[in-house]
């Protein structure tokens, strides 16, 4: 089961206009080199460190949202940092995965709420439920671009990564 990214979103702050990028960074411990999380804002930057530095999207999720909304959605319109195809997200959340030479680990599901339909002005939320994408954390850093493959990653070549193991594993969250 491999997948490729395709698109590359990132804000400077809460609220402020997604950017589209063809190359980023993702940083270790931190997100998207420059995005509102790794700056330490946006509008969820309560939660815990590893939820939110990352957030994924297919990009066939977002067309059927739009189609069952009847709304021009564009992905960059989710607020979800990274845009794949051809690949089940929610079933990356709890392990390892790749983004191009980038570790991950899938901490949860990214539900809609009602703060992207404020921002988005459309009602998405029942659209959106299962199609949300997922959230989360940087491992190993590295520099992302358009077209590289995403890939789950075992545990041992994780491990072999520099992934930590056992208590030291994260934890994700099933909502």
């Amino acid at each position: 089961m491999t997948g490729t990214l395709i698109e590359i979103w990132q804000s400077p702050a809460a609220e402020a206009p997604m950017r589209r990028m063809s190359l980023a960074r993702l940083v270790a411990g931190v997100g998207l080199e420059g995005d509102r999380y790794a700056l330490g804002g946006g509008t969820w930057a309560q939660y815990p460190d590893l939820e939110k530095q990352l957030t994924l999207i297919d990009a066939d999720d977002v067309a059927a949202v739009a189609r069952e909304t009847g709304a021009t959605l564009s992905p960059g319109d989710t607020r979800r940092n990274l845009v794949t195809t051809g690949l089940d997200l929610p079933a990356l959340v709890g392990g390892w995965f790749a983004v191009g030479d980038a570790l991950l680990f899938g901490m949860k599901r990214c539900p809609p709420c009602t703060h992207l339909e404020r921002l988005t002005g459309v009602r998405l939320i029942k659209a959106m439920v299962h199609r949300g994408g997922i959230n989360a954390a940087v491992v190993v850093g590295g520099p992302i671009r358009v077209g590289d493959v995403v890939r789950p990653v075992p545990d041992e070549e994780a491990a072999e990564r520099g992934a930590p193991t056992g208590s030291g594993r994260p934890v994700p969250r099933i909502i």
